[in-house]
């Protein structure tokens, strides 16, 4: 009797670990949400929400690229950002690691300078209102993430937020 529960409260006490350790995974839809909501909020856009077909294309799109884990986009309907790392990147590092172009990014002059900004306006893009994203390991190593926006955005000619809407 001792022995079962014994094994009872170790069946329990690594359940708890492998939740604690799936909550800080930074993986899940809600962390992509939180990270890009964060970004949107900044300038005044509303919060994008998750959506299962925008997942599941993204997905698919990850899997075909988990054989050589090249940055190529899908070409597809959505809107997209890639991120790679030769290491387990998470989706939240992802996310970060596009916001991170928003110095680049002029707001003037709608356009980028002094570096990349595109996966940044992509983000902020007050149209885009429907995300999915999807992580896969590469058979060579490394991660590599997909985000697709729906309706997708990132088109020259338009601004990707109205700056009245962040007064």
């Amino acid at each position: 009797m001792l022995i079962r529960k014994l094994s009872q409260a170790i069946t329990i006490c690594l359940i708890g670990l492998a939740m604690v350790h799936i909550s800080h995974a930074q993986n899940s839809p809600q962390d992509y949400l939180n990270a890009h909501n964060a970004a949107r909020a900044r300038v005044g856009v509303g919060p994008i929400r998750w959506d299962n077909k925008v997942a599941a294309y993204a997905q698919n799109y990850a899997n075909k690229r988990k054989g050589d884990c090249r940055l190529v986009h899908s070409v597809g309907p959505y809107g997209e950002n890639l991120a790679w790392s030769s290491g387990d990147l998470t989706g939240s590092a992802a996310v970060k690691m596009w916001v991170d172009e928003r110095p680049h990014y002029d707001y003037n002059s709608n356009s980028c300078v002094g570096g990349e900004c595109r996966h940044y306006t992509q983000v902020v893009w007050q149209n885009s209102v429907r995300l999915g994203c999807a992580k896969v390991s590469c058979n060579s190593g490394g991660t590599i993430i997909s985000c697709n926006y729906d309706p997708p955005g990132n088109y020259v000619t338009q601004r990707p937020y109205d700056l009245v809407s962040i007064f």
